[in-house]
């Protein structure tokens, strides 16, 4: 059985492949560092390093076992992370975000019954823009943001909304009048466009490059932020997929908003960073099921109205 400091220095040695910094690293001398790593090579019986007096690199046998122990450390110290959040409980602060008028009842929903569950922890909620929603999830300014999926590079929960697509036109656009219209009517307009730093993902779901039979759809200007975008639409530079709820949050004379009745459904939920899965993180999303997911109703506990999983 290895010792914790002989896979601590096996690991830095094996990213550092430098004696003196892994040293450095771990506060010991470098004899220390070369006797750690000879006494385990006698154990395996096979070298894990070469040296020379110029560099240090793994063996093919060192490189395995690296592989193989990394994800095993991992795992170790995140099953203490979870025992000392637990032991602690849940306190501090969580600061969670919404994006868009839709998200902000469902937010404060959540963040109700998750300050009764938890009155030693206090909820911030904010809202964000689109040009800054995925920075500040990065910076740490916001712990948890409720978006559309899908959200590039964050863990997510499940989805707890999902709504019908709709394509937002101009009043007086040819399409305004339709009943619905499929996805192919994309090949046959501009589409607005979601800021540039909006994921990849995200555009290809919203704003696809081509229709379903291969057509490419041309793409309009993009804007800033969504109120922008739906600005550019009005102002007949294009069309813009959106969902169900914003004819009702973003009503306005100017635009038509048509059923896609060939398009899935979109799906909404809590994002976050994967590395600030903290207990209060897992707690809130719990919180958020039990709200919406489990609660198959409008009404929260408190009694007020909350947008309900359609």
């Amino acid at each position: 059985m290895l010792e914790r400091h002989e896979i601590e220095t096996f690991l830095t040695l094996a990213k550092e492949l430098h004696f003196g910094r892994t040293a450095e690293r771990l506060h010991v001398t470098t004899g220390r560092v070369s006797h750690v790593v000879k006494k385990l090579e006698r154990g395996i019986g096979a070298p894990l390093f070469e040296r020379t007096s110029r560099r240090v690199r793994l063996t093919a046998i060192g490189e395995r076992l690296a592989d193989d122990l990394a994800p095993l450390v991992a795992g170790i110290e995140e099953a203490l992370r979870r025992a000392t959040d637990a032991g602690r409980g849940v306190s501090g602060e969580l600061t969670v975000a919404f994006l868009g008028e839709w998200g902000a009842p469902v937010v404060s929903a959540v963040a109700g019954l998750f300050s009764r569950r938890h009155p030693d922890c206090t909820v911030r909620v904010v809202e964000v823009q689109l040009s800054g929603s995925r920075a500040s999830l990065l910076d740490g300014s916001v712990d948890l943001l409720l978006a559309s999926y899908p959200f590039d590079g964050m863990a997510r929960g499940p989805a707890l909304l999902t709504e019908r697509r709709l394509l937002a036109v101009a009043q007086r656009h040819p399409l305004a009048c339709r009943e619905s219209v499929s996805l192919e009517v994309l090949g046959d307009h501009p589409v607005v466009q979601y800021p540039a730093v909006t994921s990849a993902a995200f555009k290809r779901d919203r704003t696809p490059e081509r229709t379903p039979s291969g057509r490419p759809v041309p793409a309009g200007p993009a804007g800033a932020t969504f109120s922008e975008m739906l600005s550019l639409v009005a102002m007949g530079h294009g069309v813009l997929p959106v969902g169900e709820d914003t004819q009702h949050y973003y009503p306005r004379p100017d635009l038509a908003y048509v059923p896609i009745h060939d398009a899935p459904p979109i799906e909404r939920g809590f994002v976050w960073l994967e590395s600030n899965t903290t207990a209060r993180v897992r707690e809130f999303v719990r919180t958020a099921s039990d709200t919406i997911l489990n609660g198959q109703s409008r009404v929260t506990e408190a009694g007020q109205p909350a947008s309900a999983a359609r």
